[in-house]
């Protein structure tokens, strides 16, 4: 592909694939108790508008990452982004709950399809280093914007438009975004021999992280000892354990090929990923509820709030490429997570029911989110280096497969561990100052989680010139013994 304009319409075309599906993530929430009144939700059933998009997406990101690879992204980012917008588009016309949960669940899928596809376009876009860092800073500081800024529109468009609004605000977006793509991005090369879909895989592995988000996202409020929570989770883990199985024994050409994980930067980087997701995307959400529950914000307040936050997300994610490509992806991910691990502690440590918002909050949130939000840069520089064009789809939606399950992980992890350390609290403590102690736990875990990502990743992660292992004098292989440049697992 030429240089200039053209990679600049690449480079547009990802971010606002990434913004649109980020975004999703946090605007609806603030919408949910417009929509219970306007759709008649019963409360049990309200928390679906999230999870039916959750669950569609998480399970079938490994399908959309082999899609890209087997079909192109020019045919998979039009059908994504056309899925996801006519879906957000049925969603903000719903007249039953049905029909929202409908259009929620194949807007999940959509996203599923349209996240890896923008990850490998920057891939196979930017081949060279220094250019692939900063396209990648780009994409990664559009996300955290589409993060930070969701509480704050969504809860602007509820109060002044009325919560279908939360749903048409893409939709603009996505129609430019489809029409662009089908004129720019090239067709998939038709010299290049088509695998067989693995469908079972596909099958497995969606109906196994279907089981285990859902029952990481029932144990907040069930508990992980109630039938409800062991059920699925154990249902998933072992259709997970047989997938694993079917991609190393049985797939003639597998959903994963599992020598990918050979690649050093790819199983380090993913492992880091996982560490940093568990412990920084719950964030907005945790802070939010704190400054609800514990300093009395109003949902528009704490998202006015967390503003701030997101600007130092943003900075962070549009300067780590500089110092990535300076000390190598090892190096700055290892520095910016333990910058992130630093915020955690700082809010952990200052934390009040009286303590002031500028110091408490203010300050140490706009550390922890320089250093997180850097992060993912290096880290998503070395999780897809190595790896050959044919995978390329592969490593993304396995990096964003890994991460929105280690968010929604870490979600239910943290705020159970708010609620134990709030429920444990001596009975003649006041509410506010027992709340403070679960929150702060659940910041100090949150710190953890990033210092442990800064070893590994220190540790762990290739250097600045080492190769990748299984480049350097062998090949890497696939399932099966097939190389991975082959047609059957490569380039």
């Amino acid at each position: 592909m030429e240089r200039g304009p053209r990679e600049g319409i690449v480079l547009a075309l990802a971010c606002a694939g990434s913004f649109v599906v980020i975004l999703d993530a946090t605007i609806v929430s603030v919408a949910l108790p417009a929509i219970r009144i306007g759709l008649g939700f019963s409360a049990g059933a309200l928390t679906w508008v999230v999870n039916a998009y959750t669950l569609a997406f998480a399970g079938f990101l490994l399908l959309g990452g082999r899609l890209c690879d087997e079909f192109g992204v020019r045919r998979i980012f039009v059908l994504g982004m056309s899925l996801f917008t006519v879906a957000r588009l049925a969603a903000g016309l719903a007249g039953s709950p049905e029909t929202l949960l409908v259009a929620r669940t194949v807007q999940g899928f959509g996203g599923a399809l349209l996240m890896p596809v923008t990850l490998s376009l920057l891939t196979t876009t930017f081949t060279e280093p220094v250019r692939r860092a900063r396209a990648l800073g780009t994409w990664s500081a559009v996300g955290a914007a589409g993060a930070a800024a969701g509480p704050v529109i969504g809860g602007l468009l509820t109060q002044w438009a009325g919560w279908r609004w939360v749903f048409f605000v893409s939709v603009p977006i996505g129609v430019v975004a489809v029409l662009v793509a089908g004129a720019v991005l090239p067709l998939r090369d038709r010299s290049r021999p088509r695998g067989r879909l693995d469908v079972l895989g596909a099958v497995l592995s969606a109906a196994g992280l279907v089981g285990v988000v859902y029952a990481v996202m029932r144990s907040s409020a069930d508990g992980w000892g109630s039938a409800s929570v062991l059920l699925p989770l154990f249902g998933g883990l072992v259709l997970l354990g047989v997938f694993l199985v079917h991609q190393h024994r049985w797939a003639d050409e597998p959903l994963i090929a599992l020598g990918i994980f050979r690649l050093r930067s790819v199983s380090s980087g993913n492992v880091v990923i996982f560490l940093l997701g568990l412990g920084f995307l719950a964030s907005p959400i945790l802070l939010s509820l704190y400054l609800q529950d514990v300093h009395g914000y109003s949902p528009l307040r704490a998202g006015l709030a967390y503003l701030p936050v997101g600007a130092a997300m943003f900075a962070g994610a549009r300067t780590a490429s500089g110092l990535s490509v300076r000390i190598g992806p090892r190096r700055a991910a290892a520095l910016y997570c333990a910058i992130g691990a630093a915020g955690f502690a700082g809010i952990a440590a200052l934390a009040g029911a009286h303590a002031s918002y500028v110091v408490s909050v203010l300050v140490p949130g706009m550390v922890f989110g320089f250093g997180t939000a850097a992060a993912f840069t290096p880290i998503t520089v070395a999780a897809t280096s190595g790896v050959p064009e044919r995978q390329n789809g592969l490593a993304a939606g396995l990096l964003n497969t890994v991460r929105q399950t280690s968010g929604a992980l870490g979600l239910a992890a943290l705020t159970a561990l708010a609620a134990a350390v709030t429920a444990s609290s001596p009975s003649g403590l006041p509410k506010g100052e027992a709340l403070v102690h679960g929150y702060t736990a659940a910041f100090l875990a949150s710190a953890v989680c990033l210092a442990a990502a800064a070893v590994v990743a220190a540790v762990a992660m290739p250097g600045l010139s080492s190769p990748p292992r299984g480049q350097a004098g062998r090949p890497v292989r696939g399932t099966k013994g097939s190389p991975q440049g082959s047609p059957r697992g490569g380039k």
